[in-house]
């Protein structure tokens, strides 16, 4: 027991004793690091801050990167479905808002999408439209298993952004989408177009800072409700599809329709996160949707550890910081930034070698009733010591 203990790492203890403590402790200690989050976007140390990029746009890209890494880690990580087109979700929920809003879309009709509440209302249709498409895209294709599933998905993605790119009668194609909707909050004489333009660009509380307290909010919102699906009949199905589909089906598990629900959940989140991009860049092309952001996303639920929504938020702070971090370190006539491919494909596999879960690897714990079972047992330990005592 003192030698399994001693190899654990400094992620198995933080993660023992955030698990020890009860859900009033965890918010005591989370609102605060919250807070200490938001001050540190405002006034970005000396030590962290990335020396040619914006440091609160780069938290708020963080915060957009960790909604897609939690959504496909339900589907990766929690039901074991290799999907390698999760882009496409993202790129139906950016597109859903762009095309409601923007004043070079067709589909853009004014009311509500052209007022300073447009932004939110587009939001809960890109949910529910990328769970449409999630649906519609799982129904038929999640009989496949492995290397088939993997290559429909990647196909679903590339049909996406190719549609983008050739319905340039709704979409403008290459050209884009520009003006997209965002909040109007906050307006002033010194901010007019409220905190959340991307003209705010003055002053500790820029556009910036005001998105990353939108995408923080909303990172909280859906670890939540994932937290809740986890410790379910839903998340327990999830684990034994992904550890053994077959055996699942034969203890009577319907693993077709909690597959499906993974896929629909996955997609919705996907579709949250497009609906945040979009609004953060207010500009949108088939570009930002390609194979290369589909395998990043599916890197950085690698790197932080598959099944372990934590430990994918981690890998999505990798995957947009260290980037931004190095653009400043000059090597000849580029900078290290740009060598961020090799650097994570050389992560990958030094991880598949000495660590293939990931740096914080999801534990395989009772799902349900699983804080009652420990407190006994660990409370039942110290009965036992105080007696031997």
């Amino acid at each position: 027991m003192k030698r399994a203990r001693a190899r654990g790492g400094l992620g198995d203890k933080v993660r023992s004793w955030w698990d020890g403590l009860p859900r009033a402790g965890q918010w005591a200690f989370g609102v605060p690091i919250a807070a200490v989050l938001i001050l540190m976007t405002m006034y970005p140390p000396p030590l962290i801050n990335t020396p040619n990029t914006n440091f609160a746009l780069v938290m708020a890209q963080v915060t957009m990167l960790s909604l897609v890494a939690i959504g496909l880690n339900v589907v990766v990580g929690q039901a074991g479905l290799l999907d390698l087109g999760y882009v496409g979700f993202y790129a139906i929920g950016a597109y859903t808002v762009a095309m409601l809003t923007s004043p070079n879309s067709p589909w853009h009709k004014g009311g509500i999408f052209d007022s300073g509440w447009a932004w939110l209302a587009c939001v809960p249709l890109a949910v529910l439209i990328t769970s449409i498409s999630g649906l519609i895209l799982g129904t038929p294709t999640l009989r496949l298993r492995g290397d088939y599933l993997a290559i429909v998905t990647l196909g679903f993605g590339e049909i996406v952004r190719l549609l983008a790119d050739n319905l340039r009668d709704i979409t403008r194609g290459s050209a884009g989408l520009a003006s997209i909707a965002y909040p109007v909050i906050g307006v002033s004489d010194e901010k007019p177009n409220g905190l959340f333009s991307a003209g705010n660009v003055q002053g500790p509380v820029s556009a910036g800072v005001a998105w990353f307290v939108a995408g923080l909010i909303l990172v909280v919102a859906v670890l939540i409700i994932v937290g809740n699906l986890e410790r379910s009949r839903v998340g327990r199905a999830w684990v034994a599809i992904r550890e053994d589909e077959d055996a699942a089906e034969i203890m009577g598990v319907p693993t077709f329709k909690f597959k499906l629900w993974a896929f629909v959940i996955g997609a919705a989140i996907g579709g949250l996160s497009g609906a945040l991009y979009a609004g953060q860049v207010q500009f949108v092309s088939p570009e930002k949707f390609n194979v290369i952001n589909s395998m990043l996303f599916l890197v950085a639920v690698i790197i932080g550890g598959s099944g372990n929504k934590l430990g994918v938020i981690v890998g999505a702070f990798v995957i947009v910081y260290l980037p931004n971090r190095l653009m400043g370190v000059k090597v000849g006539d580029a900078t290290l930034g740009d060598y961020k491919y090799l650097f994570f494909g050389l992560a990958l596999v030094v991880l598949m070698i000495f660590r293939p879960q990931g740096m914080f690897p999801v534990r395989q714990k009772l799902l349900s009733y699983s804080r009652k079972v420990h407190l006994a047992i660990v409370g039942s330990r110290r009965e036992k010591a105080q007696v031997n005592q």
